[in-house]
């Protein structure tokens, strides 16, 4: 029999809460974090970002060392790191892997023509070294799936019985690479973003951290992960299938896994970047499996595209969804605007949660989901 994987310790650092408590409250009282931006030094107009407080940022990192010498994106996810650890109270020796989940990392150092900090197994070197873990730090690096695709790596590696214990750190920062980015594929929003909505004109940026400890001990068990999949659909560099197929199949393998049927799902964790391509596919795979009924929002009104931590950040979120049973809005939505039937949430109500989906998709035609069920 394949072994249990829980998840048992969440954590994030978001422009709207640097814990997880603080983060479902203002989710509650529908505070985004996004907000108009004139920075010229990231980009040329004013633009709605997501965007940490500096300020905020220095202060809670001060609070955990002294030291100096870390980058912004370093901070954020040590800052997303050390309560969990701290409070796991998990040994870091060779039963204990850590996992850095990003799609970019310290892309900023690129512009002071600083290359080694910019490599990913420098970044992950330079967060496993400051906890002190004991084996080779692993890099999960594919575009915006990077921080699901990190857990559900960390559930194979345990059932593989290679670790006991898996910490793994998502992290993304808004940098003058990022907007240039998106700008140039003429995907960025002039407003802050609305996913699924007739009215949307695309993805608002943002940045976060986030945490969880992946384990093969039930002990304070928040969630089970019961089922993954991830099937790229070989589309295009950065669109989607116009059938959903590469989602389509990444829920299939993830319930077939999890030996459930799609009509058992309470809830939706989606993707929802508010680009025309991309709730539009999602709303098509999500029919032809049936799921077109269920719950669901995006965490994007609040957030913006968070990136490789976007994955996980969401999926700590869905998880405090399923452990209150409350099912929060997709902020920014009005008006249904993708051609097939959906079911967005419009409104913060109650709702017994046993069972959630978390999905992503990314460029480069990458596609995951992960299936939930909270441990009674």
């Amino acid at each position: 029999m394949m072994k249990e994987v829980y998840i048992t310790e969440t954590n994030c650092i978001t422009p709207i809460g640097f814990d997880v408590a603080a983060n479902i409250k203002n989710i509650g009282n529908e505070v985004s974090g996004i907000q108009l931006h004139d920075k010229p030094e990231l980009f040329n107009v004013p633009f709605y970002a997501s965007i940490i407080n500096d300020l905020d940022l220095d202060l809670a990192f001060a609070k955990v060392t002294s030291a100096r010498n870390y980058s912004r994106l370093e901070k954020m996810m040590i800052l997303a790191l050390e309560p969990i650890i701290k409070k796991s109270k998990v040994v870091l020796n060779e039963r204990t892997a850590f996992i850095l989940s990003t799609t970019k990392g310290n892309v900023t150092a690129l512009e002071n023509q600083n290359i080694e900090p910019a490599y990913l197994d420098q970044l992950a070197k330079i967060i496993a070294d400051f906890f002190g873990f004991k084996v080779e730090p692993i890099v999960v690096s594919n575009a915006c799936v990077s921080g699901i695709l990190a857990v559900s790596v960390a559930k194979r590696l345990i059932q593989a019985e290679m670790y006991d214990n898996i910490f793994i750190v998502a992290g993304d920062e808004v940098s003058k690479f990022v907007l240039s980015g998106f700008n140039s594929f003429q995907a960025m929003s002039d407003l802050p973003c609305k996913p699924y909505s007739i009215n949307r004109t695309g993805v608002t940026l943002g940045e976060a951290a986030a945490a969880v400890l992946v384990s093969s001990n039930k002990e304070n068990a928040k969630i089970k992960v019961l089922g993954d999949g991830s099937i790229n659909d070989a589309n295009h560099i950065s669109g989607p299938s116009r059938t959903g197929e590469g989602l389509y199949r990444s829920i299939q393998s993830a319930l077939a896994e999890a030996k459930i049927n799609s009509n058992q799902i309470d809830y939706i964790s989606a993707h929802g970047t508010a680009t025309p391509f991309n709730d539009e596919m999602e709303a098509i795979a999500l029919n032809r499996l049936g799921l077109e009924n269920v719950p669901m929002n995006s965490l994007k009104g609040f957030y913006g595209h968070t990136l490789g931590a976007s994955g996980l950040l969401e999926t700590v979120i869905g998880i405090q969804s399923a452990l209150e049973n409350k099912l929060f809005v997709s902020l920014g939505f009005d008006t249904i605007g993708v051609s097939q039937t959906i079911n967005v949430i419009e409104k913060n109500e109650d709702k017994n949660i046993r069972f959630f989906l978390k999905t992503a998709s990314g460029f480069g035609g990458c596609n995951t989901a992960v299936v939930f069920e909270k441990v009674n």
